[in-house]
């Protein structure tokens, strides 16, 4: 992990860990940052087991634009939760690249425990250019729901 990633609190994290820290510490959050439709069409992880909702925020659109308005949209909403700048926030995506931008965008804006989620919901793809196969949210056998 580079320096700069270390001093934002930015690191990757187990999805099997990420599932035990949402269910034993009460302010820990976790931030689903793809778009609408991967929301709609490939599902989202379902925190219901634990008396959570996952917070919705696209951290780019689907023509890859970035989100303008994503840190203070993402603050309100934590805010509205509960969720100081001392939480533990576990950002997820498709693979855990976009997840890992949008962490550290958070952690510039002076939120202090911000984590990737290592793999995102879906994995890397497989050999035949798949994804949920190998690795991810899915892969684990953790909770999910869709559409």
């Amino acid at each position: 992990m580079a320096e700069s990633e270390q001093r934002l609190g930015v690191d990757d994290v187990d999805v099997s860990v990420v599932w035990e820290r949402l269910a034993t510490d009460p302010s820990a959050r976790l931030i689903d940052v793809r778009t609408r439709a991967e929301w709609a069409f490939v599902g989202v992880p379902d925190l219901a087991a634990i008396g959570k909702q996952v917070l919705l925020a696209e951290w780019a659109f689907p023509d890859k634009r970035l989100n303008p308005h994503f840190t203070d949209q993402l603050q309100s909403m934590l805010g509205v939760h509960g969720a100081g700048r001392d939480a533990d926030l576990y950002f997820i995506c498709r693979s855990g690249v976009r997840s890992r931008a949008a962490a550290q965008a958070l952690a510039t804006v002076g939120y202090r425990a911000c984590h990737n989620v290592a793999n995102g919901f879906e994995g890397p793809p497989d050999n035949e250019r798949h994804r949920g196969r190998i690795a991810g949210w899915k892969v684990a056998g953790l909770p999910w729901s869709q559409g």
